[in-house]
């Protein structure tokens, strides 16, 4: 557990490298508080990472409410990290993920620091191009 803090205290500090401001809501943020928090700060983006394994049943249940309308419905939204307890499945399950309406889903297997590297630098590329939406301002 201790590396895996490490690893999202790396990520957080990547975000910001990249030049975003980070809130960090910290771990198992009820749904309705994440929602709450966005609607009060309009996030450039949101960043959510699972370390229990359950990142695939909960980054389905919340990107739904995310996306449910509002200004949060266009606001560009990753998953990343543990997606599963059981492995094996993560690429059937970041084709749900992004069905569901994320855009981008970097598994735990993959080199996340460098595909959310790559994620931002084609946000700011050519944000309209992303899954059909623009980002919100």
């Amino acid at each position: 557990m201790h590396r895996q803090r490490q690893r999202g205290q790396r990520r957080l500090g990547l975000i910001e490298e990249l030049g975003y401001r980070v809130v960090n809501l910290g771990p198992c943020v009820p749904d309705d508080v994440l929602i709450e928090e966005c609607r009060a700060v309009r996030p450039e983006m949101v960043v959510i990472s699972s370390v229990n394994g359950h990142g695939y049943q909960d980054g389905l249940r919340v990107i739904r409410r995310l996306r449910a309308g509002g200004p949060l419905a266009t606001t560009p939204v990753v998953i990343g990290g543990k997606l599963g307890v059981t492995g094996g499945e993560d690429g059937e399950r970041a084709a749900e993920l992004m069905a569901a309406g994320y855009d981008a889903v970097f598994d735990d297997g993959a080199d996340p620091a460098t595909a959310l590297r790559g994620f931002v630098h084609a946000l700011r590329a050519n944000p309209p191009a992303l899954a059909g939406r623009a980002p919100a301002r």
